[in-house]
């Protein structure tokens, strides 16, 4: 059925646009944790009012990315080692699953796909692009999560998203691990191209395991 009728496009707003701007240099990994600043910084630094910077960083508390500092201002979320250790410890459950279903069902236009990824994680490597190498690092692990069909735990694990990504950028500060990062991905692929499920879960297992030991 049509109705003849133009779609709206919703403008976006300056609190939008703040609260855009901020995340990104927040999950880029442009602020330090260490570093405290306050609204009026904000405002100033990006020429608007503090109104939009206040209800951007409500909303970037809700989502548990800033925390409050009293009499001081505002800071990046630390994430403690009892969050790591839960956030590995259900990726670990959940990505060993995926393994053993992949290993079964893996088709030849999805291991390409998947090895496209590690190239393009490869030439973000070679561009020392921390930032793209993250993302493309979650987006690896994401769509194994989603070629295996488990739809509803790739939703409730995007609530570890931006939790996710603080965390990956501060494990590649360590010497080489993007290198380590990528040459584990690619073994992974190996193990599923061989329809090993036992050595998929193994070498999936082991690659988080060095990943939250790099965080240390």
């Amino acid at each position: 059925m049509k109705f003849n009728m133009n779609p709206i496009v919703k403008p976006t707003t300056t609190k939008e646009r703040v609260y855009n701007e901020i995340k990104k240099v927040i999950l880029n990994g442009y602020i330090s944790s260490k570093e405290v600043f306050t609204e009026v910084q904000l405002a100033d630094s990006l020429n608007t009012s503090r109104t939009p910077v206040r209800e951007a960083l409500l909303d970037l508390m809700k989502e548990g990315l800033i925390t409050s500092v009293p009499r001081k201002g505002m800071s990046i979320r630390k994430v403690t080692d009892k969050e790591i250790e839960q956030i590995f410890i259900v990726r670990a459950s959940i990505e060993s699953e995926v393994m053993k279903k992949l290993a079964e069902t893996i088709t030849e236009q999805q291991l390409k796909q998947l090895k496209i990824s590690c190239d393009q994680q490869e030439k973000a490597m070679r561009d020392n692009d921390e930032v793209t190498f993250i993302h493309l690092d979650q987006q690896f692990h994401s769509t194994l999560i989603h070629l295996a069909g488990f739809e509803l735990i790739e939703q409730i694990l995007l609530s570890f998203h931006n939790l996710s990504q603080l965390i990956g950028l501060k494990a590649i500060k360590r010497n080489n691990r993007m290198q380590e990062v990528l040459q584990e991905h690619r073994k992974i692929l190996s193990t599923l191209e061989q329809r090993n499920a036992e050595a998929a879960v193994q070498t999936m297992v082991e690659h988080l395991q060095r990943t939250k030991q790099s965080i240390g």
